[in-house]
């Protein structure tokens, strides 16, 4: 007698690194008087649509912080080249199933809704051919459109799917008209989109991700998702369900955050 496969679990993980180049200590910075990873796992514990969630790090002092606070925390490597290879150790540390669905939280958006981390676990659910889901929005700027810290994405739909074709630093896609026009409106094309990085993989996926060695186009461009289509996997995607809040990179951006009212950070049933 064959036996029966248990149903998928999802599971929610932060990766928080201490170490950072422009904010060294980021997740411990406060924010209201709280630092900044707490209000990061009260926004995933707020996420009702996941069965567990837990914060991946590697320094103790995170660790106590959040351990103190009642959440799970793992220790992993400090070695890890990217959150993905992080998010692998948590997983096989944890003995999660392959078939299980593991969404990523940036430990840095303390804003993120929990309905766009649902939204990325209920692509990846619908779509079983692909590994890998995320969300995108619309670049409505020139500028943004030019800027290489945005990241940007192009995807085809088909069959009532759609599924990311390429990621990049550089201003995709060109509308040739407008660039022969020397496009002096300085206006993004009506197709160029913003992706966020929030991630929904299947457990599967992040196996085979740690043993895939990084590639050309994922070194070229510094974006470890391009190692995910440079070996063949789909990355289901679509367009945000609600505007994601932007994160912490920089001091003013925690100025930014501090000056809010407290009511942005709490979730709708404590308000």
């Amino acid at each position: 007698m064959s036996s029966i496969a248990a149903p998928a679990k999802t599971h929610i993980v932060i990766p928080a690194r201490f170490k950072s180049t422009r904010l060294p200590g980021k997740p411990l910075l406060m924010i209201h008087g709280k630092p900044m990873i707490l209000w990061v796992a009260e926004k995933a514990q707020a996420a009702h649509f996941a069965d567990d969630m837990c914060i991946a790090t590697d320094d103790e002092r995170i660790a106590q912080v959040c351990i103190e606070a009642g959440f799970d925390v793992v220790m992993t490597s400090s070695e890890h080249a990217s959150g993905t290879d992080r998010l692998a150790e948590v997983a096989a540390i944890k003995g999660w199933s392959d078939h299980d669905i593991v969404v990523n939280m940036q430990g840095d958006e303390p804003l993120v809704p929990p309905l766009l981390l649902e939204q990325a676990k209920a692509l990846l659910v619908a779509d079983n051919e692909s590994v890998m889901a995320t969300l995108y929005e619309p670049i409505e700027d020139y500028e943004t459109f030019h800027r290489p810290s945005v990241v940007k994405v192009v995807s085809q739909q088909s069959d009532n799917r759609q599924r990311a074709l390429y990621f990049s630093r550089a201003p995709i896609p060109c509308d040739r008209d407008v660039v022969l026009a020397n496009n002096q409106d300085k206006q993004a094309p009506k197709n160029a989109y913003r992706h966020l990085g929030l991630y929904a993989y299947r457990v599967s996926l992040l196996q085979q991700f740690v043993h895939w060695p990084q590639t050309p186009l994922e070194s070229l461009e510094s974006l470890e998702q391009l190692r995910i289509l440079e070996n063949g996997g789909h990355i289901a995607i679509a367009a945000a369900a609600c505007q994601l809040p932007a994160g912490v990179d920089t001091q003013e951006d925690l100025d930014r955050l501090n000056a809010m009212s407290l009511a942005n950070f709490q979730n709708p049933a404590e308000k």
